[in-house]
């Protein structure tokens, strides 16, 4: 009898049971039919509900579960009694974890990670810590940035992106592989695995854009194999565009658009005309306009303040102007220290006079931020010997390799100009007189041609010009960069001790394209105070620094008497003779000596 009242209790159980399934699928058989018929074409999703319905039906007890929370349980005793079973069910795996949405996107969805770590990037998988155990569901998988960007665009910032761990090699796995499998870095290298998550890889299909310096480019292309098969299409953005009607018209709307972005003041069209002005003189070219946005927009708030302070409606001229000069305040104190030195003796730089072997250079500093033009002394000393022009930079390892270059071409070009009918029997030392920090570039290969050339014909040379620009072999002049800051420092050094009406600046023809000086230094150009003069060849540029002709070879091969070419000819001849005399073999000792001063004697009077 006992068990047969088991039997009809388990029956009655049972029955009880599946009416209570037959319940559930009614109650929710209907939603879910109506979702299956709007997945229909989605297999994995139908699979998906046929398991939350099949989990439904067979976990019926905890939707019948009362809430059974006793009042005063703190929030530990209810979050236990949870997990022994008791209390409220939590229903958390019927949730559904909206991994990504661009319902809001209209087109392709357009990401930008400034910050590409590796979870940023891939995703990761949360833990949450309950009574010192860290647990994990499928609810606590979160999306990377390849997610946000799948079937769109992902633009990374290049240095970013190789400085954080495991982020390149992450990127190149998921574009590899055309899909994205959501791992944690600890899981890669935990001594010993445990179970955890496992997400299903997710198709990936992006276009992935790089932004870096040309630098990082080509390091990548050049030692990782994978860069190139990966990132198939470069492109180049230039740091300047032509100065055409249309793109003023776009500077135009560029600072219009800033100031309605950042509620600055309008500007009136003296004020647009300089910053134009400003974007050509950031490329050195005025017929450029520069492509460095970042510092323009600054230029525009900093006159906005400007005219602010100033009361005026609108940004004029004068309020870009005075942004200008306080950037160069701001920036320019080692500068000014300089200038000091220079005016007070110690930098020894002269403005006035003439003197032999001996011509002012220019150089530029680069202090980051901030470029400028420096005055340097430029001195040859020329004497008999077989040496040939020594470069003192050079040997006191403080010159640069292209310095060095640019030195050794004057040995070419006096060796082609003065030694094709006899040797070149000279020794030449040159050198940046106050120099102590190097020397780089070749700039100033002309200058110290000048300095030697006056230093063999014994001809002063004007020290109120200054002088910059590379030579050829050919002796012809060819352009240098920071024009600009160079002809601006020689100014100052002028204007501080006084301008004369006669100083000026010696510059290569073709880089009067690049000239966008200062306001007070185009006055004085203006004005006859101050002079710049654009030469082509070694030729033209003596003639101005001794204001003797240079001399053109006649159809003899000679240079005219009176001309410096022919005065430092007839001086290499007779180097050459000295050196065939001390170096001649037929002497004997007795009478070397005696032979060799009557040489020496006839030399002088020819």
């Amino acid at each position: 009898a006992q068990n047969k009242a088991k039997k009809l209790e388990q029956e009655a159980e049972d029955k009880i049971r599946d009416l209570d399934k037959e319940v559930a699928l009614f109650a929710i058989g209907h939603m879910l039919d109506r979702m299956r018929d709007d997945y229909k074409g989605c297999p994995k999703v139908l699979d998906y509900l046929n398991e939350v319905q099949n989990d439904i039906v067979e976990h019926l007890d905890s939707f019948k579960r009362a809430a059974a929370q006793p009042e005063g349980a703190a929030d530990g005793q209810l979050a236990l009694m949870q997990a022994l079973g008791q209390g409220e069910p939590s229903f958390d795996q019927y949730k559904v974890n909206v991994f990504i949405t661009n319902g809001h996107v209209e087109g392709a969805p357009v990401v930008i990670e400034n910050n590409p770590t590796y979870y940023n990037l891939v995703g990761r998988i949360d833990y949450d810590a309950k009574f010192g155990v860290m647990t994990t569901n499928f609810n606590l998988i979160k999306p990377g940035a390849i997610h946000k960007a799948n079937g769109g665009y992902l633009i990374l910032q290049a240095l970013d992106l190789l400085m954080n761990f495991q982020s390149w090699d992450a990127l190149k796995r998921v574009l590899k592989s055309g899909e994205i499998a959501i791992e944690n870095i600890g899981d890669q290298y935990r001594p010993i695995p445990t179970s955890t998550l496992k997400p299903e890889p997710i198709p990936v299909n992006v276009k992935v854009v790089i932004i870096g310096n040309p630098m990082i480019y080509h390091l990548l292309y050049a030692y990782d194999e994978d860069f190139a098969k990966l990132f198939k299409v470069k492109a180049d953005f230039g740091p300047e565009m032509n100065r055409s009607d249309e793109h003023v018209r776009e500077y135009a709307s560029f600072i219009t658009a800033r100031v309605n972005e950042t509620g600055l003041r309008h500007f009136h069209k003296s004020g647009v005309a300089k910053i134009v002005e400003y974007g050509s003189r950031l490329i050195e070219n005025k017929k450029k306009l520069s492509t460095r946005f970042i510092e323009i927009s600054d230029i525009i708030s900093e006159a906005s303040y400007w005219a602010e302070k100033d009361n005026s409606e609108n940004v004029m001229a004068r309020h870009v102007e005075k942004a200008l000069h306080e950037k160069k305040y701001r920036s320019s104190m080692i500068e000014e220290r300089l200038q000091e030195m220079i005016n007070d003796g110690t930098l020894l730089i002269d403005t006035e006079g003439t003197v032999t072997g001996q011509v002012n250079g220019l150089s530029v500093l680069d202090i980051g931020d901030y470029m400028f033009g420096k005055p340097s002394r430029i001195t040859a000393k020329t004497f008999v010997g077989q040496s040939g022009v020594t470069n003192i930079e050079r040997e006191t390892a403080m010159g640069g390799p292209i310095h060095n270059k640019g030195v050794m071409i004057l040995a070419g070009y006096l060796g082609s100009k003065f030694a094709t009918d006899k040797p070149l029997s000279l020794s030449a030392s040159i050198t940046f007189e106050q120099e102590y920090g190097g020397v780089e570039g070749d700039s100033a290969s002309s200058t110290e041609l000048y300095a030697i050339l006056s230093s063999l014909a014994d001809v002063p040379i004007r020290q109120d010009l200054a002088v910059t620009g590379s030579v050829n072999q050919k002796g012809e002049i060819q352009p240098i960069g920071g024009v600009n800051q160079k002809i601006e420092g020689f100014f100052d050094v002028c204007r501080l001790r006084g301008l004369t009406g006669g100083q000026g600046i010696m510059i290569p023809h073709q880089n009067v394209k690049h000239l966008m000086l200062r306001n007070d230094v185009i006055e004085a150009v203006k004005n006859g105070k101050f002079h710049i003069y654009p030469v082509r060849s070694i030729d033209e540029g003596i003639e101005i620094l001794t204001g003797m002709e240079a001399g053109i070879k006649d159809e003899n091969g000679k240079y005219p008497e009176k001309s410096i070419f022919g005065i430092v000819d007839r001086k290499i001849a007779q180097f050459a003779d000295i050196m065939r005399i001390y170096g001649g073999g037929e002497e004997r000792a007795a009478g070397k000596a005696g032979r060799m001063g009557m040489a020496a004697e006839g030399i002088d009077e020819k």
